[in-house]
């Protein structure tokens, strides 16, 4: 049974120069660490008072009024809400604010250089996790201003705490119950409102990295994908076991002397593509942007064994189509099965018994756009999600993705700059996160459209946005967070749990 649609939530609004109560912008607190990482705190007190100095309380007037700005009969500016999908270009100068109360959780961070890529390293403290403070580790890539002076980094954020809004209670006092009392100290004893603490080391990458993906069954085992050409593979294994002897005091930074346990260097150019098996431990694929897809397997001696086993620039492709491979993913399902998006508009399946030849072969776009991104559903293993250079999020079927006229399950066009990221919820099947230029979005495909979201600009299925940060660049959920995603950008990373999930 599909869900109702309901009001997409914005995590973003229109910084304001001319209200009544001025906002407090506290400045941006800074943890001392190095390489000029930081948190950086966007929280800003949303609560104003009126002309008479009484506190406003029609929340449900004034977020209607949010969402188209203005002036209310008070006299006082309604700031308001701001959609990358629905709104006008910002101008010049104009800044995006923050709102508090479309997200539990939301935390900051900016490095030194930007970044195209990350992934979350699994950990042991236990799946589906709600509990506050959260504590998660990831593999961040740079793109610096020098191939050598690139990094790898492995970082560790804990203490990652509620964001605390205040609510009309908070302001006012609610009445006596003295049955609350208890369980109202059980919660603040749960839930302490910390200063988030990172602890990061990292290791010299020649190169910049324009993909990293940790392997699902051992997340100590990191493979970057470099601008130089190479493919490497990192042990960041004794880097995991300082997080855990630090104890997140906050103590663990720096540079450490560590080299790739296997480099490899014969693709013919670099490449964006790779991903690790879910189901054959060890095995990954990679793609370059000629064309060329490499099947990696380890040995039981140990290193790899790296065979050039695809082709995609063939007979139906044009002639003058760029044959690079834009991403790949491994099936959830079958050890043999991968599917890759392509330039050109084309998404292939391939099968491992099968060389040099896709099983399945299908232009999506007609018009020739490229295929950016894609995600196969690991918990329907029929489901592949896909993002283009035209801003299309298409959701396909793999039952029916043969014959000359494949039609998508669901398509999404309101995105108004290229897909650049899209991943399947971990644990929930019709949920998913996407980025374009602009902002990451949640849809959940199992909502159903009602008379009251037909003529929307924006399909009921957006379930929230978050915006804010300047050309996202990925997207991904926490595996074992419940409803955590982290996003990359040019201006750095984020990382939230939206108020409606």
């Amino acid at each position: 049974m599909g869900k109702k649609s309901k009001r997409v939530r914005s995590g973003a609004k229109l910084e304001s120069d001319a209200r009544a109560a001025p906002a407090q912008r506290p400045a941006f607190e800074e943890e001392e660490t190095k390489d000029n990482l930081r948190f950086e705190d966007p929280f800003v007190e949303e609560v104003a008072e009126d002309e008479d100095g009484e506190w406003e309380d029609d929340d449900e007037d004034r977020d209607n009024q949010s969402h188209q700005g203005g002036i209310d009969d008070a006299g006082i500016e309604i700031v308001q809400s701001w959609n990358p999908l629905t709104g006008e270009p910002l101008e010049p100068g104009q800044k995006l604010e923050m709102d508090p109360a479309a997200y539990k959780m939301h935390h900051a961070l900016t490095p030194e250089w930007p970044s195209l890529t990350f992934d979350f390293l699994r950990d042991d403290r236990g799946e589906a996790r709600t509990r506050f403070p959260h504590s998660l580790l990831a593999a961040v890539g740079t793109q610096a201003d020098r191939p050598e002076n690139n990094q790898l980094t492995i970082m560790k954020l804990s203490d990652l705490s509620r964001i605390q809004v205040e609510t009309e209670d908070d302001i006012l006092g609610e009445e006596y119950n003295p049955d609350k009392e208890d369980s109202d100290e059980e919660d603040s004893e749960d839930e302490i409102d910390m200063d988030p603490i990172m602890e990061h080391y990292s290791i010299k990458h020649y190169g910049g990295v324009n993909r990293i993906r940790a392997m699902p069954q051992r997340s100590e085992i990191v493979a970057t994908w470099s601008d130089a050409g190479t493919v490497n593979l990192f042990n960041v294994e004794s880097i995991m076991q300082r997080f855990s002897a630090s104890e997140g005091k906050g103590m663990s930074t720096g540079s450490i002397p560590t080299k790739p346990f296997f480099s490899y260097a014969k693709h013919t150019t670099e490449g964006y593509a790779m991903d690790w098996s879910s189901v054959n431990q060890g095995h990954m694929v990679t793609g370059d942007c000629q064309g060329s897809i490499h099947l990696w397997s380890p040995r039981p001696e140990g290193g790899y064994s790296v065979v050039p086993s695809y082709e995609t620039n063939t007979s139906d492709r044009a002639v003058d189509a760029t044959p690079s491979v834009e991403d790949l993913q491994w099936s959830p399902t079958e050890a043999t099965v991968f599917a890759s998006a392509e330039c050109g508009g084309y998404v292939r399946v391939f099968d491992t018994r099968a060389p040099h030849k896709a099983m399945l072969s299908h232009k999506i776009h007609s018009s020739g756009a490229d295929v950016n991104v894609l995600s196969w559903n690991k918990l329907v293993g029929n489901l592949l999600a896909t993002g283009g250079d035209d801003g299309c999020l298409s959701v396909w079927d793999l039952r029916h993705f043969a014959g000359a006229d494949v039609q998508p399950l669901a398509r999404f066009t309101p995105h108004k700059t290229p897909i650049t990221s899209v991943e399947w919820h971990p644990t929930d099947e019709s949920m998913l996160a996407t980025s374009d230029d602009m902002g990451a979005y949640i849809y959940d495909l199992s909502v159903e459209e009602d008379d009251t979201a037909a003529g929307l600009d924006v399909p009921p299925q957006l379930l929230f946005v978050h915006s804010g940060s300047e050309q996202f660049k990925e997207v991904h959920w926490h595996p074992q967070i419940s409803s955590c995603l982290m996003t990359t950008a040019l201006s750095g990373f984020s990382v939230f749990i939206p108020s409606n999930l």
